[in-house]
């Protein structure tokens, strides 16, 4: 079977092994790509080679989840830090970095946009309230160990991708997150900032066929055509992909 003739494989990396728990991803994500028309294939962290796993897919997400060693981008450690996961870090570093230098469509999901800076050479910020001031505008915490999505706006760059396909620049949004990009890596542009204090919120790369991050979770909000057009876009982005390579 040609790769023409089929659904899209998306790949969509899950959370890593914690506690000996199995591994998990929100079933959500899942919706996400069947409702755009994908088939979804869960990447579970831990594999060395991101060739044998990636080579039969036709796009990649990477979701969120806890954050990034600070190890990995010269960063200092923080007390808000919480839920490292080694093993998951290096994998999908990996994934990314192969996304990147094979043109595979890549879509990064807050841990996941931060992953594609990362890999890319760019840094994050340890904590976005100590910078911005604003300790609930992009999550709650009621209490300690306890974390709770919110919502708020956010502005799109009226000459971006992302605002091309989201059909609006001005639109709402969940976040979850509590960290976010310090410096932007050289091929990526910032594609949209929280008005409210300036946090960037999405990045596209410049070359990449198709490489885009966003800091809130549009799975989300999936019954909202703005961000059900982010996964059909990337899922669309993933058969022109194929038809390139099979041209």
């Amino acid at each position: 079977m040609s790769k023409r003739s089929r659904k899209a494989l998306i790949g969509i990396t899950t959370y890593g092994r914690q506690e000996a728990l199995p591994f998990s991803l929100p079933s959500v994500y899942i919706d996400a790509v069947r409702a755009a028309g994908g088939t979804p294939i869960l990447l579970p962290p831990g594999e060395t080679d991101p060739t044998i796993l990636l080579e039969p897919l036709d796009g990649l997400i990477i979701s969120g989840g806890g954050d990034i060693n600070p190890v990995w981008y010269k960063g200092s450690n923080h007390p808000s830090i919480y839920s490292i996961d080694s093993d998951r870090d290096a994998f999908e570093l990996q994934l990314a970095k192969y996304a990147m230098q094979h043109h595979l469509p890549v879509l990064g999901i807050c841990r996941g946009l931060q992953i594609l800076i990362v890999a890319s050479g760019g840094t994050l910020i340890p904590h976005v309230p100590e910078v911005y001031g604003n300790s609930v505008l992009h999550r709650i915490d009621p209490e300690p160990g306890k974390r709770l999505p919110t919502e708020h706006f956010v502005k799109i760059n009226v000459e971006s991708r992302l605002a091309n396909f989201v059909q609006n620049t001005h639109i709402s949004v969940v976040s979850w997150h509590h960290q976010a990009i310090h410096k932007v890596p050289d091929g990526w542009r910032v594609v949209a900032h929280a008005p409210e204090d300036g946090v960037i919120e999405a990045v596209e790369h410049e070359h990449h066929p198709w490489a885009i991050g966003v800091q809130w979770h549009p799975e989300l909000s999936i019954n909202d055509p703005h961000h059900e057009r982010i996964f059909q876009a990337f899922v669309q982005a993933t058969y022109i992909e194929q038809s390139l390579l099979t041209a």
